[in-house]
């Protein structure tokens, strides 16, 4: 008989489907995985502590900057956080592109889940199609804030400015015959709405495309069902959220449960999984695309037929206009203290979360009524979710173990934060 010993391998971090970051060290017994050890702090940046240093607008972009597939979300929690402490209305008309913005987040980054959990698997092919819907959303960015990825759009009483009433298009190139252009620059007429509007009624027909690509696909199947379990109960115990929780059957969703800005106003449902398995949470998260569709629509109708302020009027937390801050002393004084200084947050404690596209995002502060914040904290999803990867990944065969990583959809930004 052969002697058979349990080997420790080092899984990652340069690995391809440990995506640079992640060191796993696994216990094998032969190809079956005893114990998988997540090793972390490969991407450490310290943005908790940064934030003691710095105002509160200074902070902001590194929000975008945690977990870099659905930034604007982060953003989101960081604002609501500030206004929370120091008492801030948002004008309607911000909540609304606040609350679109996210679900074009969403999307975004379960396109990016997607085609990498493709990936990571050997499908080529998603991961091109996702991409090229990828590429219209990060248009829609860059369209309101000058950025494909970090954004720094959202600001404490709003957002940085109106949602613009043209939208870029692509220029004549070498490469490129009239006929191309026009047809690439076809949806580019009008205003950034416009733009999104038309998105909307292509996308359900692009989803449709990556069902038919994995959902029966029997390889796919055989990759996805039945790796990966988590039942209701430890998903609950594990502190799981967003998919993760809903894959195995608890509808759990901020949006509905503890409603932020508009969304108690909007029409969508919550998406609950079955068997807690890395396949039903890709039918969670493919389904989650479509219902964001139908946000989006119902965020543009709204849009276009109520115009109005997307910043707070107060001039101790937003900038007076351009044409205000050239004109009077008044405003240029305000411009320069809150750009030099930044605004001053009461005393007290406040926590605000959303339901980001992986699940709870929140950030806690802490202020001692300075410029700065005593304190930050923030509760990452994906820190929680990585948790759990020894449990979930116990008894697997070792190539499971990379669609365990796949499905838990973690951004280290965020986890190292």
């Amino acid at each position: 008989m052969p002697e058979i010993r349990n080997y420790t391998v080092n899984f990652g971090p340069q690995h391809p489907a440990a995506h640079g970051v992640l060191r796993l060290v696994l216990e094998m017994d032969g190809e079956v995985v005893q114990r998988a050890d997540p090793h972390i702090g490969l991407l450490h940046r310290a943005t908790e502590k940064l934030a003691e240093s710095r105002t509160y607008l200074q902070s902001l972009p590194y929000m975008d900057r945690l977990d870099y597939i659905s930034m604007m979300c982060s953003e989101h929690a960081y604002c609501m956080a500030v206004e929370k402490l120091a008492g801030i209305e948002v004008p309607i008309r911000a909540q609304y592109i606040r609350v679109m913005f996210d679900e074009i987040t969403r999307i975004l980054n379960h396109l990016f889940g997607v085609a990498t959990l493709g990936l990571d698997l050997g499908a080529m092919t998603v991961f091109l199609y996702c991409f090229r819907e990828r590429e219209d959303l990060l248009d829609c960015y860059e369209a309101v804030s000058g950025a494909r990825m970090h954004a720094a759009y959202y600001r404490p009483g709003g957002v940085y400015r109106d949602l613009p009433e043209r939208m870029p298009q692509y220029e004549a190139q070498v490469s490129r015959n009239a006929k191309q252009l026009g047809e690439m620059n076809a949806n580019r007429q009008g205003s950034l709405l416009d733009f999104i509007e038309d998105f909307t009624q292509r996308f359900p027909k692009c989803v449709d495309e990556y069902e038919t690509l994995l959902t029966e696909n029997r390889i796919w199947k055989q990759r996805t069902v039945g790796i990966g379990v988590v039942s209701p109960e430890r998903a609950l115990a594990r502190g799981f959220t967003g998919p993760m929780l809903r894959g195995s059957g608890i509808a759990w969703d901020l949006r509905k449960k503890q409603p932020y800005e508009v969304y108690d106003k909007l029409d969508f449902d919550v998406v609950v999984g079955v068997n807690g398995d890395t396949y039903d949470r890709y039918l969670v998260r493919v389904e989650e695309m479509r219902q964001s569709n139908r946000i989006i629509k119902q965020c543009v109708d709204w849009l276009r037929k109520n115009p109005g302020p997307v910043i707070s009027d107060s001039h101790k937390v937003a900038p007076p206009s351009r044409e205000q801050m050239k004109s009077s002393m008044e405003e240029l004084i305000h411009h320069f203290k809150l750009f030099t200084e930044g605004m001053h947050v009461p005393e007290g404690e406040a926590y605000a979360g959303v339901e980001g596209p992986k699940g709870e995002f929140g950030v806690y502060f802490i202020s001692d009524g300075a410029n700065k914040p005593y304190r930050m904290k923030l509760r990452s999803p994906a820190f929680t979710h990585l948790s759990a990867i020894d449990e979930m990944a116990r008894g697997h065969m070792l190539a499971d173990a990379v669609a365990v990583i796949s499905t838990l959809d973690i951004v280290f930004g965020e986890i190292d934060r």
